[in-house]
């Protein structure tokens, strides 16, 4: 597992409510009703995928080094806070 995620897990996807609707929607045709309809999009992924977009490198040159996530963030914040108030109590 990597350290550092592309992007974080929405609460849906942790909760497994997207595989459950993507599930139903499956078993009721949609998905397969819908094909056509997504022929443009799937063709700009493709092309994105070929020229490297979506690659390391290409994340790379357009986002910069990766920055640690939100929960490192309120670690330290909480960290921080805890130690703030152990002074005051003690001084």
């Amino acid at each position: 597992m990597k350290l550092f995620r592309y992007r974080r897990p929405s609460l849906n996807t942790l909760l497994g409510i997207t595989k459950a609707k993507k599930r139903v929607k499956k078993e009721l045709g949609i998905t397969a009703a819908m094909k056509p309809f997504r022929w443009w999009t799937n063709q700009k992924r493709r092309f994105k995928r070929k020229i490297g977009y979506e690659s390391d490198a290409g994340r790379l040159i357009r986002n910069g080094l990766p920055r640690p996530g939100g929960c490192l963030v309120v670690i330290v914040m909480t960290g921080m806070i805890v130690m703030a108030v152990a002074v005051a109590i003690a001084g």
